[in-house]
């Protein structure tokens, strides 16, 4: 059984969730202001779409490098800077000018935004060590499935009494808190030993190579011409593949260790997160467009139709921190798979004029299943690291969710842009269409995760497989 988690350590993984809620949270809230700042800025719904995509591929750029930055400079004090650089980003947000000064602003969030999540996991899972991480993880992971949820329904609420922003405004609050609490909760993580090198071949690659790889996914459904974006998907394969090279040839240390994917079960749990991000954003994206588009709802009434997810993911959580340290993962992670899905499934009929409360249903049973995933896979993969490994780790992880989040969004766009010019007039039937992809997502995932580990996470299993 884990150890017990006492106050320190819940006040410690509050303050770092703070963080990391601020972050999540803001890549979904100003989805439901963009025809505020249509309006605002006089511009196109095309071209106000990349205040969301340039804040997208900003946090895709800044993850790989949260292992090296915690490594050089200590985890506490690069969470702390990067909280205050988001917080200056959202006041240079709130104060933009012109369209342009928006979207370099979003920039600024974006690589502030994308080292949270990395970094705050570093130090949560080293303050807490391996008998209690899984407890502590079983809460923590819950938030970044809350966001999409939150989101919407935070954006609909703050436009409803005021200006648009407040939708960067609202980060202050919650930024402030978290840098004043980090002082008192946050124990200081210290700088790795010695002096490693910035892998800059390895960044010039990696974080540009995946930045144009969604920059091109995202650009096929309505900003680019079909030629350029097939160029940018192509460039960034390309980068990527010349990085992974690099990767296994370079005597240093690389931003991120493609080794790592090779060790069980690294890659497998890394495939559940990167599947599970898709998954998980990709119906938030699609699920929200159908709702307006093909059902008429406000965008507060969308949030509070999606408010059951939220409210699954809750109760997965919960069922998750008190069997984490009993039950098998790889029992937890394919039950939790199995949810999504059958919450998936329905979906794939909104041709049939589904119900609210069918819709409603199979969202409570989606969160419930993701909050399964999530946590399980974490622990498997933060117990078996060794602590001076766990940023780089925790960067690792968090890239492949975060890519699989904005790739699996990026494919379900196209697809979604074809469905549509195929079924003309019909938009449920090419919602519907595309959700199969998505059911598709989940048995990927099922297939991976049939290869975590048989034993339950008891103290036993831990000493046997550091490497």
């Amino acid at each position: 059984m884990g150890a017990k988690v006492d106050a320190a350590l819940w006040r410690t993984a509050f303050t770092l969730v703070l963080g990391t809620f601020m972050a999540t949270l803001d890549s979904t809230i100003v989805s439901v202001g963009i025809d505020a700042l249509a309006d605002r800025f006089d511009a196109s719904v095309t071209d106000i779409q990349w205040v969301g995509t340039a804040y997208l591929l900003a946090v895709v750029a800044a993850v790989p490098a949260s292992g090296w930055l915690v490594d050089r400079f200590g985890g506490r004090r690069t969470w702390v800077v990067a909280v205050g650089v988001f917080l200056v980003g959202s006041v240079l947000c709130a104060c933009a000018w012109s369209l342009p000064s928006l979207v370099a602003f979003r920039v600024v969030q974006g690589l502030a935004g994308g080292l949270l999540p990395p970094t705050g996991q570093a130090l949560l899972a080293r303050a807490a060590g391996r008998d209690r991480i899984g407890r502590v993880l079983g809460v923590v992971a819950v938030v970044p499935l809350l966001s999409p949820v939150l989101g919407p329904l935070a954006g609909g609420s703050i436009l409803g009494v005021a200006d648009w922003p407040w939708l960067f405004y609202v980060n202050l609050p919650i930024g402030v808190a978290a840098i004043l609490l980090a002082r008192r909760t946050v124990p200081v993580c210290p700088r790795a030993e010695g002096r490693t090198p910035f892998d800059v071949r390895g960044a010039l690659l990696l974080s540009p190579g995946l930045a144009v790889l969604v920059f091109g996914l995202t650009g096929f459904d309505r900003t680019l011409p079909p030629a350029v974006a097939g160029a940018a998907v192509l460039v960034g394969l390309g980068m990527l593949a010349g990085f992974v090279v690099h990767g296994l040839r370079t005597t240093g240390a690389p931003l991120i260790d493609p080794r790592l994917f090779t060790r069980p079960p690294f890659g497998v749990a890394a495939l559940a997160l990167a599947v599970l991000g898709a998954s998980v954003f990709g119906t938030m994206f699609l699920l929200p467009l159908y709702l307006q588009t093909g059902g008429g709802l406000s965008a507060w009434e969308t949030g509070l139709l999606l408010a059951p997810q939220g409210l699954g993911a809750a109760v997965g959580s919960t069922v998750v921190t008190r069997v984490i340290t009993t039950v098998s993962p790889r029992t937890l992670v394919l039950t939790g798979i199995a949810l999504v899905a059958a919450g998936t499934a329905p979906f794939t009929q909104l041709d049939q004029a589904l119900p609210d409360a069918v819709i409603a249903l199979s969202l409570l049973v989606r969160g419930v299943g993701a909050a399964m995933i999530g946590a399980p896979v974490m622990n498997i993969v933060y117990r078996r690291i060794e602590p001076a490994h766990l940023p780089r780790a925790a960067g690792a992880l968090n890239l492949l969710g975060t890519v699989g989040g904005s790739v699996g969004t990026a494919v379900l766009a196209v697809v979604l842009h074809g469905r549509l010019a195929a079924h003309g007039p019909d938009v449920p039937a090419a919602f519907a269409d595309t959700f199969w992809w998505v059911l598709g997502f989940a048995l990927v995932a099922a297939l991976g995760a049939t290869r975590l580990p048989r034993p339950r996470n008891t103290d036993h299993e831990k000493g046997s497989s550091d490497a």
